[in-house]
């Protein structure tokens, strides 16, 4: 089965996002484009909360969040408890978002990434599988509903 792809930016990542659709698409990977589709102003959350949506709803297997430092983005997608983004900047975090937290979203800042390392991440999270064992638990406590207590 073929990973489903959903992809979402912000105004500043249009580029970026443009650059790895033709990517995903060249490799063929069914992908959803949730916009923007130009350079005008628009807000990161929105983007992430439909990217969020589409993952929650059964959509897609994979997002992947855009904006101009990743970091706004990836605060929007993890509000939503079934999505796991891992905002990387080199192929080992994303290989470890992967492997130790199960991702199922990864988000990159278009200002602090170049295309080709975006490619190489988002290369290394598609093709990287879940771990398992150990780590198991931990992402069951990631995908919670709330907030797990702690014992002092």
């Amino acid at each position: 089965m073929s990973k489903r792809i959903v992809i979402a930016s912000d105004h500043a990542a249009v580029t970026l996002k443009t650059e790895l659709v033709a990517m995903l698409q060249e490799q063929g990977f069914p992908i959803e484009d949730l916009g923007p589709f130009d350079t005008s102003s628009v807000d990161y959350p929105d983007y992430g909360y439909k990217l969020a949506r589409a993952i929650a709803g059964g959509r897609a297997d994979f997002g992947v969040a855009l904006c101009g430092s990743g970091i706004g983005i990836s605060i929007a997608v993890n509000r939503e408890p079934a999505c796991r983004c891992a905002l990387v900047s080199e192929p080992l975090a994303a290989q470890f978002a992967r492997t130790h937290n199960d991702a199922n979203v990864i988000a990159m800042g278009a200002r602090m990434i170049g295309q080709e390392m975006a490619k190489a991440c988002l290369t290394t999270f598609l093709s990287t599988p879940f771990e398992g064992g150990r780590h198991q638990g931990r992402v069951d406590k990631l995908s919670a509903p709330t907030l797990q207590p702690i014992e002092a």
